[in-house]
């Protein structure tokens, strides 16, 4: 135990050392450059007399550029029905998967109000005449449209247009002379670049928060914004925020923040904005009140792995997007694309993923020629294809003929040849008939699964339909046990097929079993 003078000592000692630091001395220690000698790197302190000013590049404050732009910005509230249920749960709007029960109630008479949600965004002005920019998920069903300025006035709003597939919509308020911010057409945003985020989370008007571009051209994967490349930002998008403005130190306006990542429905840092350079091109054409058309090839199209892509006959470290299935009397099919392909090029581009596909061919104006490059059964072909016009419910027109997807049926008592764990045979019209499967689907029909088998914990089912095998139909069991055997002599440990399912053509890789 240290004795009290000892302590006392040491206590002096101490103080000494924080008051030299604190009066801004330095404490040199004899006989060696302390830097020199660990290699440590010594930041530097900024402008003199300025202890905590910021390094070179980064802003001392924002507060100049929101002074700037946020009278631009808006708060968007609106009123959305509610479905009235006889009896069952009343989802709470904002929480999916919460509700509480509804008690058994007559349904409102005519004239009756129906009862409504209320919800709340962001946005922001383009114009001094009163265009506003925001999400289409903000007011996409609104009945009512209140617009909020940060002057404290509350105007009523009209839906001028909205975009659902790139998540954007554009609302007129009457008027003149508001303030308003512009689109950055030029300088494309870097990753680490400072963005500061303007809006109105959980209602609180005004709100700004800062941060840099974390990653440029996201895909975040949920299917309904195919023709966005998302910004991934840091700074705090929070519920609220959805349609308010990312703006450079610069304050122009370089995405529209859309969507977070987060397990817990509030910020964790990890936000995404749609970029100034598709916001522009659309929100322009909404404000003229024009359709937004895209190019359309009418192909069900995905991404091979690479156990998909071992398991095919493509050349060593091909990428491109593979068609799965083909839209009867689309412009794909009309052009002679077929499931099975893989397109590696479009108009002398190369395409790495299905997602890259979408996107060139949504950039193309309908009847453009679209310059394919495809693998068909090993071979490099060119095809040339008109383009179409996207139709905007694309899940009814990709169901062309067969209308809803078919179910795999009832079970039927095996009947086939047994290849690798699962039972197939030729199509009959008995079998067409139990599977409902359509008179255009040609190929193996899957009726048992052997227990047990790589098949079965893969998830094959009876009323599936082989329609190729690594690149090519097959229409009897012999075309089957042919393409195993290539693929056993090639030395790969799965078979690729094509397959048709309960959810659209999927390829597969059947995994072969071990040869005796």
């Amino acid at each position: 135990m240290l004795k009290r003078k000892e302590f006392i000592l040491g206590a002096a000692v101490g103080l000494v050392f924080a008051a030299a630091a604190t009066a801004g001395g330095v404490i040199d220690w004899p006989g060696a450059n302390a830097a020199e000698a660990s290699g440590r790197l010594i930041p530097s302190a900024g402008a003199a007399g300025l202890a905590f000013a910021p390094p070179q590049g980064a802003p001392l404050s924002f507060a100049d550029i929101f002074d700037q732009v946020s009278p631009a910005v808006v708060q968007i509230d609106v009123e959305t029905p509610i479905e009235r249920p006889r009896g069952g749960v009343i989802p709470i709007p904002g929480f999916p998967g919460f509700g509480f029960q509804a008690p058994e109630t007559q349904q409102p008479d005519e004239g009756e109000d129906a009862p409504t949600a209320q919800g709340a965004g962001s946005g922001f002005f383009i114009s001094a005449d009163g265009f506003i920019v925001t999400n289409n998920h903000v007011v996409a069903n609104a009945t009512k449209i209140t617009v909020k300025l940060s002057d404290g006035r509350e105007l009523p709003g009209r839906l001028v247009g909205r975009d659902a597939d790139t998540d954007l919509a554009v609302v007129k308020v009457e008027g003149s002379d508001f303030k308003f911010v512009n689109f950055e057409e030029q300088a494309e945003p870097r990753v680490g670049d400072w963005v500061i985020a303007v809006g109105n989370p959980f209602g609180l008007g005004g709100t700004a928060t800062a941060g840099i571009v974390s990653a440029r051209a996201r895909d975040i994967g949920d299917g309904t914004t195919p023709y966005t490349d998302y910004l991934q930002i840091d700074a705090a998008i929070n519920r609220g925020n959805s349609g308010g403005p990312t703006f450079d130190i610069y304050g122009r306006v370089i995405g529209v923040n859309s969507a977070i990542f987060s397990p817990t429905g509030g910020s964790v840092g990890i936000g995404f904005a749609i970029p100034a350079s598709i916001a522009k091109s659309v929100t322009d054409r909404l404000m003229s009140g024009r359709a937004i058309e895209r190019g359309y090839l009418g192909v069900t199209i995905t991404t091979l792995s690479e156990e998909q892509r071992a398991g095919s006959d493509l050349p060593e470290g091909t990428e491109g997007a593979y068609v799965a299935d083909v839209t009867p009397g689309g412009p794909g099919e009309r052009g002679g694309l077929r499931a099975g392909d893989t397109v590696v090029r479009l108009n002398g581009r190369d395409i790495k993923t299905s997602t890259e596909l979408t996107r060139h061919v949504g950039q193309a104006a309908p009847g453009d020629e679209l310059r394919l490059e495809i693998y068909r059964e090993g071979r490099r072909q060119d095809l040339t294809i008109r383009s179409g016009t996207r139709p905007a419910d694309i899940q009814a027109a990709q169901a062309g003929e067969e209308g809803a997807n078919p179910s795999p049926g009832r079970p039927v008592p095996p009947a086939g040849e047994a290849v690798e764990g699962i039972t197939v045979t030729p199509l009959t019209e008995t079998l067409r008939t139990r599977f409902s499967i359509p008179e255009r689907v040609e190929g193996l029909v899957v009726t048992a699964v052997a227990e047990g088998s790589r098949a079965a914990r893969d998830g094959y089912e009876a009323g599936f339909v082989i329609l190729q095998a690594n690149g090519r139909q097959v229409r009897t069991v012999a075309d089957l046990r042919a393409a195993v055997a290539a693929a056993r002599t090639a030395g790969r440990e799965g078979l690729f097929l094509l397959v048709r399912t309960s959810q659209g053509n999927v390829p597969v890789v059947l995994q072969l079993s071990k040869a005796e």
